[in-house]
């Protein structure tokens, strides 16, 4: 069995998430197939991904794939989480991981109706006001925003339950998150019909078919990497996993520290490492969250930077390697904190790096809610 070590784990990384150099992605699309899917949690974190994988691209460029192109399309799917997807994964999230999220999702919308005393059948109460949103939506082809469907369909009493009610319909692929009513970084979304947005949608794939898809792909973007990485980053059965990875003819492989890890069945060759490079990653970068094992490129500082739930802030990387996060002052200048010491080489590149980005927001600050220990302010 070939062994692959750190260092190859590492030069992996750096050439299939196009963040060295010289790897660098040539649009927003290929920069998403590098990773699989991008993570959208928050507004701004496709804009940022894109950013450190794309030389010169724009906001604009991105807001042609998810809004004029739809190229990239943002779904709800592994666990529970939100990603911008390329249109032609869609199926394979639609049949796998977003069908094992709705079913959850509906019961908490039945458990909130029956409480807040709207129905005694909670079950059917969601059916008919899922139907009453869809007949809604049908009738407005640029959508609409949660506040405007709760205001138009009977028994939606609150925000919290109108989000509710509009999440089961988007992991069931009958309503998608459309054009933005606000800026690039912060989204509020018009929602509207997948037959509005797409056409005519295709069909989900089978559950058994969606995974494999979806983890042929992930091995390809993060292999190798342990049934656990794809558990956790699925969202899945361990059942799920094993059948997906013999159904794409995964291929087991020691690692460093001992334990099997998997490729991709024509991803068996050692990839060489590229020069060394230095990164500044958005909060919950799918590159920072592709593994649930991250010791390899993580070291000890989980604590520091990734907040007590598991969202990963903002992450400064050389060579490889987590090496602090970045932040902005009150101006928006960017400014990298380290947590282990690292040469003058890499201060130089990472300096250079945040010049860099901070050009290219141009003094616009990026909030979020998942700030680190290490992106609180220092004292």
């Amino acid at each position: 069995m070939r062994h692959v070590t750190d260092n190859e784990r590492r030069a992996r990384l750096a050439v299939r998430h196009a963040l060295a150099p010289a790897h660098r992605a040539a649009d927003a699309v290929t920069a998403t197939r590098a990773l699989t899917a991008l993570h959208a949690t928050e507004p701004a974190t496709p804009y940022l991904s894109v950013r450190a994988r794309v030389d010169a691209v724009t906001i604009a460029d991105l807001d042609d794939a998810l809004v004029e192109d739809r190229s990239l399309v943002k779904q709800l799917g592994m666990r529970r989480t939100m990603f911008a997807v390329p249109r032609d994964l869609l199926p394979a999230v639609w049949g796998s991981a977003a069908a094992r999220v709705a079913p959850a999702e509906r019961a908490k919308v039945a458990k909130d109706a029956v409480a807040a005393g709207l129905a005694s059948d909670g079950e059917a109460w969601v059916e008919e006001r899922c139907a009453d949103v869809l007949d809604l939506l049908a009738d407005h082809p640029e959508g609409l925003t949660a506040a405007e469907v709760r205001a138009s369909v009977p028994g939606l009493t609150s925000s919290q339950l109108t989000g509710r009610l509009l999440t089961v319909l988007g992991a069931r692929a009958r309503v998608v998150r459309g054009r933005n009513t606000q800026h690039w970084r912060v989204f509020r979304p018009r929602w509207t019909t997948m037959e509005h947005w797409l056409g005519e949608p295709p069909a989900p794939l089978p559950p058994e078919e969606g995974y494999a898809e979806l983890v042929q792909r992930w091995l390809w973007s993060f292999g190798p990497g342990t049934e656990d990485d794809l558990v956790w980053w699925l969202g899945a059965t361990r059942t799920a996993v094993r059948a997906a990875l013999a159904a794409v003819g995964a291929v087991g492989v020691t690692l460093d520290g001992g334990g099997t890890g998997w490729l991709h069945p024509e991803d068996l060759a050692e990839v060489a490492a590229p020069e060394p490079w230095a990164a500044l990653l958005p909060v919950l970068d799918a590159t920072t969250m592709g593994w649930k094992g991250r010791d390899w490129y993580l070291g000890p500082h989980a604590q520091v930077l990734f907040d007590r739930n598991g969202n990963a802030g903002t992450t400064a990387w050389w060579d490889g390697r987590v090496v602090g996060c970045w932040v902005q002052d009150p101006a928006g200048a960017v400014e990298v904190r380290t947590v282990v010491d690292v040469p003058p080489v890499a201060r130089r590149a990472l300096e250079a790096e945040a010049a860099r980005l901070g050009a290219w927001l141009a003094g616009e600050r990026v909030g979020t809610v998942y700030p680190s220990p290490a992106m609180r302010p220092e004292r």
